[in-house]
C-alpha cells in the first residue's frame, strides 16, 4: 500500500510479506493508520478528520494478488476493472470536506463495491470484534459462519418462511381488526347498488329524457312553427290566392328551363333552382310529418320529468351522469365481492399462517441440531487452542437454549415446546469458560481475567480464521493483555495460519513480532509525522534493536539484545 496524508502518515509505502507481517512502532507511531488504510480500501467508511492537517485530501493506493477465476476477481471484471496478471489495483480517496472517491482497476467505481470485494479479500479481527464476541447475538451469527452449509442451507429456508409468515400475520392481523370497518363499507355499497339496480338506468337515457322534456315543454310553440313554415313553402289551403316558396321557386325555374338551351351559364343556374325546389319540397313534406306527430302529451311529460328525477338522484349520490353511475356501480360490484371474499381469505390465511408456523418449528429444530453439533466441534477446537496459549486445563463449551412461550401462539414448536423464535431460528447462543478444573462454565465475558479474555478471544478468532475463505487476515493488536510464555504461543500459532494464508499483525508484543516472515517499524519524524522513510522493513541487527526496543526500551542493552536474539532462534525453531 502507499499511504499519502492520512493521519500522521504523511507519505509512507507499506510492503506486506505473502506469509506472515508484523507492524510494529512506539505508542502513536501510526501502526494505527496501516490499519485504517487497509479499512479504506475495503470500502471502510471515510472520516474526513483522517485528513493530513493543511492537505486537500488523503488517498491509500494498494496493490492485491487476486486469483483469475475467484468470485472477487469476476465482480471486478463485472464493473469494469482490468486485472494486471492478477494483480487489482485499488485506490481511495477522501477529501477535508468529506468527499470519498474509489477506483478499482483503473476504472470509477462505487465505494460500496470495494466493500463487496472486502468478504472474499481480507478478514479483519481486532478488539472491537473481540468486544463484539463478548455478546450473545454475535457468538449465534459467529458459530453459524463457523458451522457453514450445515447452518446455512436450512437457515436460507427459514428466512424465507419467516419473511412470509410476518407478511401473512401483518395480513391477517388487518383483516380481523378492520373486520367491522369493512362490515360497514360492505353495507354502504350493498345499499347504493340497490338503489342502482331499482332504477335501472341505461346508458344515455339521461341526455335523451331531457331532450324529450325539452321537446314536450314546448309543444304548442313548435307545431305553431312548423305548420307557419310548411305555408310559407307548401301554400295554405284556407288561402288559394296565397303566395308561397315553392310555387315562386317552380315558376322561376319554368322561365330559366325555357331557355337553357341558348346559355350554359344559365342552364347551370336552372339546374340549381330545380334542386332547391325538390329540397324545399322535401323540407315542406317533413314539417307536415313533424307538426302532425308532435303530441302535447301532458301525462308523458309528468312520466319523463318523474324518470328524469329519479335517474338525477343516483347521479347526485354516484356520478356526474349515468355513464358515471354505472361505472361506480362496476367498480362497487368488485369491491363488495373482495369484501365479502373478506371471510374466505381470513380462512385461507390462518391455514397458511399454521402450516408455516408447523415448517418453521421443523426448520427451527434443524438449525438447532446442526448447530448443536457445530458448538461441539467448535468447543473442542477452541479448548485445543487455548492449551497451546498456555492455559492448558481452560475447557470452553457453547450453551445453545430456548425460552419458552407461555402460549404456542407467540412461538413455534420446537422439541415438543412453544418456544420464542425470531429471524435467525429460535436458538440463544452463548459461549461459556470454565478456566480451570472445578470451576463451573460461565459466560466468556464474566468467567475470564483480562489477559484471560484476550487469550480466548484469539484462539476464537484463529478458529473462525480456519473456516474463513479469504486469503489475507489482520489481527488489530488481538494480543492486548498477553505476555509471557502466552504471547509466544499467541506467535506461534499466528506463524501456523500464515503458512495458508496472508497474516497481518498490528503489535506491541515482541514474542509475537518474532514469528514474522516480514517485520515493519513505523516511525514518526522529528515534527511528529510518518514519510516515506517512516516505515521500513528491519532485518538483520535492525529487527534485533527493535525487539530489544520492545522487550526493555532499551535498544542497546545486551540483556534486551540476547533475549531478542533468543526470540528469533525460538521462532525460527519452534514453529
Amino acid at each position: 500500500m502507499r499511504i499519502r496524508s492520512l493521519g500522521v502518515i504523511d507519505d509512507a509505502v507499506v510492503e506486506l510479506s505473502p506469509g506472515f507481517t508484523a507492524v510494529t512502532g512506539e505508542t502513536g507511531a501510526g501502526k494505527t493508520m496501516v490499519v485504517t488504510s487497509l479499512g479504506l480500501l475495503l470500502g471502510g467508511r471515510a472520516d474526513p478528520a483522517l485528513v493530513r492537517i493543511g492537505a486537500k485530501s488523503a488517498v491509500v493506493e494498494g496493490r492485491l494478488g487476486i486469483g483469475p477465476r475467484t468470485p472477487a476477481a469476476v465482480r471486478a471484471e463485472e464493473a469494469g476493472a482490468e486485472l494486471d496478471d492478477g494483480v487489482l489495483l485499488i485506490s481511495r480517496t477522501v477529501s477535508a470536506e468529506g468527499r470519498s472517491r474509489a477506483h478499482l482497476g483503473g476504472r470509477s467505481v462505487p465505494v460500496g463495491l470495494l466493500g463487496e470485494l472486502a468478504d472474499d479479500l481480507v478478514a479483519v479481527h481486532g478488539q472491537t470484534d473481540q468486544q463484539g464476541l463478548l455478546r450473545p447475538a454475535r457468538q449465534r451469527q459467529s458459530l453459524d459462519r463457523y458451522a457453514g452449509d450445515a447452518v446455512a442451507v436450512p437457515l436460507v429456508k427459514y428466512t424465507a418462511a419467516h419473511r412470509r409468515l410476518r407478511a401473512v400475520a401483518t395480513e391477517l392481523a388487518e383483516l380481523t381488526t378492520r373486520a367491522r370497518e369493512r362490515s360497514q363499507e360492505a353495507d354502504l355499497l350493498r345499499f347504493g347498488l340497490d338503489e342502482i339496480a331499482a332504477a335501472e338506468p341505461v346508458p344515455g337515457e339521461d341526455a335523451e329524457l331531457a331532450a324529450e322534456a325539452e321537446r314536450l315543454g314546448h309543444a304548442e310553440a313548435l307545431a305553431s312553427a312548423a305548420t307557419a313554415a310548411h305555408a310559407a313553402l307548401a301554400g295554405n289551403p284556407e288561402d288559394p290566392e296565397g303566395v308561397d316558396a315553392t310555387t315562386l321557386v317552380a315558376g322561376a325555374h319554368r322561365v330559366l328551363e325555357a331557355v337553357r338551351g341558348h346559355d350554359q351559364e344559365l342552364a347551370t343556374l336552372a339546374e340549381r333552382l330545380g334542386e332547391i325546389g325538390i329540397l324545399m319540397a322535401d323540407v315542406a313534406g317533413e314539417l307536415a310529418s313533424y307538426a302532425d306527430g308532435l303530441d302535447a302529451d301532458p301525462l308523458r311529460l309528468a312520466a319523463v320529468e318523474e324518470r328524469r328525477a329519479a335517474l338525477t338522484h343516483l347521479t347526485r349520490k354516484y356520478g356526474q351522469d349515468i355513464a358515471a353511475v354505472l361505472a361506480w356501480a362496476e367498480e362497487s360490484s368488485a369491491r363488495l365481492a373482495e369484501l365479502d371474499g373478506d371471510d374466505d381469505r381470513i380462512g385461507e390465511l390462518t391455514e397458511e399462517r399454521d402450516a408455516l408456523r408447523a415448517e418453521l418449528g421443523e426448520l427451527a429444530q434443524a438449525l438447532t441440531d446442526a448447530r448443536t453439533a457445530s458448538a461441539e466441534r467448535f468447543a473442542a477446537a477452541v479448548t485445543a487452542e487455548l492449551a497451546e496459549l498456555a492455559m492448558p486445563h481452560a475447557r470452553v463449551s457453547v450453551e445453545i437454549r430456548q425460552t419458552e412461550v407461555a402460549e404456542e401462539a407467540d412461538g413455534i414448536e420446537v422439541g415438543g415446546r412453544a418456544v420464542a423464535y425470531g429471524p435467525a431460528g429460535a436458538d440463544e447462543v452463548e459461549l461459556l469458560l470454565a478456566p480451570h478444573p472445578g470451576a463451573p462454565p460461565r459466560p466468556i465475558a464474566k468467567g475470564a481475567s483480562g489477559g484471560e479474555l484476550s487469550r480466548v478471544m484469539l484462539a476464537v478468532e484463529v478458529v473462525f480464521a480456519g473456516t474463513d475463505p479469504v486469503p489475507t487476515y489482520l489481527f488489530d493488536e488481538v494480543d492486548a493483555g498477553v505476555g509471557g510464555k502466552a504471547a509466544v504461543e499467541v506467535g506461534r500459532r499466528l506463524a501456523r495460519l500464515a503458512k495458508s494464508a496472508q497474516v497481518v499483525v498490528v503489535t506491541h508484543l515482541p514474542q509475537v513480532a518474532a514469528f514474522a516472515d516480514r517485520q515493519l517499524l513505523v516511525e514518526k519524524t522529528n515534527d511528529g509525522s510518518v514519510t516515506s522513510s517512516g516505515v521500513t522493513v528491519l532485518e538483520g541487527e535492525e529487527r534485533v534493536r527493535e525487539l530489544s526496543r520492545m522487550l526493555a526500551g532499551q535498544e542497546d542493552s545486551e540483556t534486551a539484545r540476547a533475549h531478542a536474539e533468543e526470540l528469533l532462534e525460538t521462532a525460527r525453531t519452534g514453529r
